[in-house]
């Protein structure tokens, strides 16, 4: 069997078998992509039973080479399943990845966030824009009204750009005031509406009306086609941009900004993390460490201890 097949015969069981999500599908072939060209063309080696450990090794080694920690573990645990997959299957004799360490250590990085202060200053100019254009551009009204909708929606429930993208009509239940989300894993959870969302979710259904009659994505571009990932990212760095604020800002940061927010009004870790969509509270918890900086800031600027003097004075 040469690579090629291999790596069909695998994404068939994924998709068919598994029944992986889209994204980790492309992520698979990517990987398998890239992998399976590096043999063929810095080691000549396209048959199966070629790949040994000193080939998995060298490939390891070159992706070291300007990939971030966690894109090498991402690619290296690609690969593990594709020979756990031939290994279960018979297909080859023996895992090369058997009696193999490979760890990768990856760079513990805390997330990054927008001040509040930002934040209030680009809700504040979506709406300055709504009333500037509500009875002037209908087109661009009708554009923001969507563009605010998704951006309350992404800051009020923390919601993955993707999921929030992939929002289907039945999944907006503006009469429960509640939202479903599809998370990772197929695992379905249910959010509330604040006020806010709410009136921003009722104002762009009413206003885009017979542009959403058909079924289909919640958040439609004007050609009523989904709303894809890039181009909330695009929107959000424009209005970012029109508000003056110091940076870009993305839809990831915005989930971080809430998740930090909500520890530093007191709201219990587990809250959020069902909130977030998180399985283990472990991922959640690295808000704590953005919490503790806002602590230590906290105590510089208000501690009483400031108002007695020096010391000995």
């Amino acid at each position: 069997m040469n690579i090629q097949e291999a790596i069909a015969q695998f994404l068939f069981h994924c998709q068919y078998e598994k029944n992986l999500s889209p994204k980790t599908l492309k992520a698979y072939s990517i990987d398998l992509r890239q992998w399976s060209e590096h043999l063929a063309g810095d080691l000549a080696i396209t048959a199966l039973p070629a790949v040994d450990k000193t080939a998995l090794r060298t490939y390891i080694k070159s992706l070291f080479n300007g990939l971030a920690e966690k894109s090498v573990k991402r690619k290296v645990a690609t690969l593990k399943a594709l020979f756990n997959f031939l290994e279960r299957e018979d297909l080859i004799v023996l895992n090369p990845f058997r009696k193999m360490e490979v760890r990768i250590k990856e760079t513990r990085r805390l997330p990054r966030t927008v001040a509040s202060g930002d934040l209030k200053l680009l809700f504040k100019h979506l709406y300055h824009l709504k009333e500037k254009h509500e009875d002037r551009h209908p087109d661009l009204y009708k554009t923001l009204l969507r563009d605010i909708a998704v951006l309350e929606v992404l800051f009020g429930t923390g919601a993955r750009v993707s999921e929030v993208c992939n929002l289907g009509l039945p999944d907006v239940d503006l009469r429960a005031k509640q939202l479903r989300i599809l998370g990772k894993g197929a695992r379905e959870r249910l959010l509330a509406c604040d006020k806010e969302m709410l009136h921003a979710l009722t104002t762009y259904r009413s206003a885009w009306g017979e542009d959403l009659d058909t079924p289909g994505s919640f958040f439609r571009n004007r050609l009523g086609h989904r709303l894809s990932e890039q181009s909330v990212r695009t929107m959000l760095r424009k209005h970012a941009k029109a508000a003056g604020l110091p940076r870009d800002i993305t839809p990831h940061m915005l989930r971080h900004s809430l998740a930090t927010l909500l520890l530093e009004e007191g709201v219990d870790i587990r809250y959020i993390q069902s909130l977030l969509g998180h399985t283990s509270i472990t991922t959640t918890q690295i808000y704590t460490e953005v919490h503790r900086g806002h602590q230590v800031k906290l105590i510089a600027e208000r501690h009483p201890r400031r108002r007695f003097g020096v010391a000995g004075a």
